[in-house]
């Protein structure tokens, strides 16, 4: 099948600007973090990290919801509604001074936002598979890096020529734009007969189709364990380099530089997946994830920070291996679940983040003076992952072919 599938570059950059609004309403924010704890009167540092992983949440539980749905009525309707709630959210956002609303209204973002970001990977599989299916997802994944490379930078500039508030309003502007587009020249892509009845149990039957399939259960599993301590460098960035590392003016081109080095692997991947195979490249990314972190953790056990031309070289590095990993173990894991790709990437989803915002809050919690904990957790992680790598690979033989 995979020869006869075509490249479609509008679908490509679509998928990509419909996740790329989940990367804007994060990364575009983390700039501004110290000015909403001011408005909101945050008093412990840490707690602004909710307002990073919270959003998470939301993108994890939101998934239960529409992937289902979607399944039964469509794709389409249903990233709509998704983006209506995603609207509600942000302008509670922007009206509230209290900071336990706003954490309730950025789950809710998440929520909202988990329509476009987990549909897309589904309308990915209703169009794709194998092998050329991961090369879009990378393709995909490609283009969505490079919104957090000039996010917080834009942040930075909206908050410098106006308030934190106008974040808020560019990302409702940017979503509506992107809307528009996917209504004008997106057909739908789950065809009338393939689409499932819906019924008060068509959640639990999807479920249980689900954990049928080891394989999806697995890497589904390993892309809890990387996002999460991915997600703890996320949470943490703006903490690390603005309050450890004293470079808070340099944080937007810090940030960006290392976003490049997710991207250039994603690229090199969709060139190389197709002639290698997902799961080889994903297996030897794995492996150069866990053995970069624990080379750190070795050399720096005492817990002062390197010097940061060392933190940014160990940082490339480990998300050089990050780039190899996301969308290949989206793509493995989904790879068996075509005839339920609504509710496989919603669950996809959901286990992957849930497992992720836990871990993220955990480690973040000691992300206070050192860099440290931070590589500790990537290098338990990518051990975790190393041995379901292990354990699946011989069962797992015929995803290549």
């Amino acid at each position: 099948m995979e020869e006869n599938q075509k490249f479609k570059p509008e679908f490509v950059a679509l998928m990509a600007s419909l996740m790329s609004i989940v990367a804007l309403s994060i990364d575009a924010l983390l700039p501004a973090i110290p000015q909403i704890s001011s408005a909101l009167g945050v008093t412990n540092p840490n707690d602004n990290q909710l307002l990073i992983t919270m959003i998470f949440l939301g993108l994890g539980f939101g998934q239960l919801l529409f992937g289902p749905l979607s399944d039964s009525f469509g794709r389409k309707p249903i990233v709509y509604i998704g983006f209506i709630v995603f609207i509600i959210a942000s302008i509670v956002c922007v009206s509230t001074r209290n900071f336990e609303v706003m954490i309730v209204a950025r789950v809710f973002q998440g929520i909202g936002l988990s329509s476009p970001r987990s549909l897309a990977l589904s309308m990915i599989r209703d169009s794709y598979s194998g092998n050329y299916m991961a090369k879009i997802i990378s393709i995909v994944v490609m283009f969505f890096i490079l919104v957090p490379v000039i996010a917080p930078t834009l942040g930075q500039a909206l908050i410098t020529f106006f308030n934190w508030e106008s974040i808020f309003y560019f990302n409702l502007l940017f979503g509506v734009i992107i809307m528009l587009w996917f209504w004008k020249r997106q057909p739908e892509t789950l065809a009338k007969q393939n689409r499932i009845k819906f019924s008060s149990h068509l959640f639990i039957d999807g479920t249980i189709e689900f954990f049928k399939h080891k394989q999806a259960v697995a890497f589904t599993f390993v892309s809890g364990f990387i996002t999460g301590s991915f997600m703890v460098y996320l949470s943490t960035s703006q903490q690390i380099f603005q309050e450890q590392y004293q470079l808070a003016e340099m944080f937007p081109y810090i940030f960006a530089s290392l976003a490049i080095s997710v991207g250039l692997a994603t690229y090199l991947n969709s060139r190389l997946v197709v002639k290698y195979g997902m799961l080889q490249i994903a297996y030897k990314a794995c492996i150069a994830y866990a053995i970069i972190s624990i080379l750190y953790v070795v050399m720096f056990w005492s817990g002062n920070n390197p010097s940061i031309y060392v933190l940014l070289g160990f940082f490339s590095l480990q998300f050089f291996a990050v780039g190899f990993l996301f969308g290949n173990l989206r793509a493995i894991a989904m790879q068996p679940l075509g005839h339920i790709a609504g509710i496989g990437a919603a669950i996809n989803g959901f286990i992957s983040t849930v497992m992720a915002v836990p871990i993220a809050n955990f480690i973040g919690n000691y992300v206070n003076t050192s860099v440290l904990p931070l590589f500790i957790g990537f290098s338990v992680f990518g051990i975790l992952s190393f041995l379901v790598f292990f354990l699946m690979k011989e069962k797992t033989k015929t995803i290549n072919a």
